[in-house]
């Protein structure tokens, strides 16, 4: 029987660091917000000023909806290349532990497992810094060895963009005839690699974008114009627009709804990867487009409120009472 989903890209370890203005503007180039890639040099630097206050958790873009699906009981895997050292072992073990499957995972002694430092602000705003390291690595040979075929939907986050399997990884997905559902990420992968993008929307079945990806991609136009772009004749869109909701479009229906709210938010790190796992928990259920977006709301609107991606059991039971519901 075919699993629900396999998500595809860089299983990284977060290292999540609380910091000011005043430190990014000293040890950080480049624009506030987002992320960039960064050297294992850079890194071993960037790590050098955060000295030993700094926490680690699985992370990565799809990883981060992967988990949480897994959470939620949904059958999951995961295509991604982790170094042969702890943390590649604690990364595979964590996603073992929440009842997925570590199958589809390549291990490499080249390459430590990557990294993405996460540097939260005051402000909640998170800027990232990420050295791939044995993510990078994915090759031709590890993505041909998965059956596509065990699942019904394959999750590409935009950083894979940056590896050289990435088109791989389309081809057998459209071959085994899964859904193809893509993230574009962040707004620096959609500069990075417009044209590629734009042709991948021909073979995206669902396309997660927040407001930043969107202008980048489409423009200053109003966000009902972007979504009816980004959904176009045949695809499943979601647009996030942060403290105001959502849209969802798909053929001639379109919902709109709230965001949940929060007086303070402590970091936004995975908020856009908590919310795609809610709207594809609620897809795979076969819930309707609103209460996809909904869910996608509920979970989005609690992981801002801790710092990272990942959620105390207590919030956990919560949701899960609330989905039930």
């Amino acid at each position: 029987m075919a699993s629900a989903l396999l998500g595809v890209g860089s299983p990284l370890l977060d290292v999540l660091a609380q910091v000011d203005d005043d430190f990014l503007s000293a040890h950080v180039s480049g624009a506030k917000g987002g992320m960039e890639m960064i050297s294992p040099q850079e890194r071993s630097v960037l790590m050098g000023f955060l000295g030993e206050k700094v926490s680690w958790v699985p992370g990565g873009s799809a990883g981060n909806t992967v988990f949480a699906l897994a959470k939620l009981g949904i059958g999951v895997s995961m295509l991604g290349k982790t170094g042969a050292d702890r943390e590649g072992a604690f990364y595979r073990e964590k996603l073992r532990s929440l009842g997925g499957s570590d199958r589809e995972f390549a291990v490499t002694a080249d390459a430590p497992t990557g990294v993405c430092v996460s540097l939260i602000t005051p402000d909640a705003e998170r800027t990232m810094r990420s050295d791939l390291a044995a993510a990078l690595l994915l090759g031709e040979n590890d993505v041909k060895r998965v059956d596509f075929s065990r699942y019904g939907i394959v999750l590409i986050e935009g950083y894979m963009l940056f590896s050289p399997t990435f088109d791989l990884v389309v081809e057998k997905t459209k071959e085994a005839g899964c859904l193809l559902a893509f993230d574009l990420a962040s707004f620096e992968v959609v500069r990075l690699f417009r044209d590629r993008v734009e042709k991948l929307l021909e073979k995206t079945d669902i396309l997660f974008s927040n407001a930043d990806e969107a202008r980048e991609l489409l423009g200053n136009a109003s966000p009902e114009k972007q979504l009816a772009e980004l959904a176009g004749e045949h695809r499943l869109a979601a647009l996030k627009l942060g403290p105001e909701g959502a849209m969802v479009r798909r053929g001639a229906e379109t919902v709109r709804v709230p965001a949940r709210l929060v007086e303070r938010p402590v970091d936004t790190t995975a908020a856009g990867d908590l919310w795609a796992a809610g709207f594809l928990y609620g897809l795979i259920r076969g819930r309707s487009l609103e209460k996809c977006a909904q869910y996608g709301a509920l979970l989005s609107g609690e992981v801002v409120k801790v710092v990272g991606s990942q959620l105390p059991e207590e919030v956990w039971t919560k949701i899960k009472q609330e989905l039930s519901e």
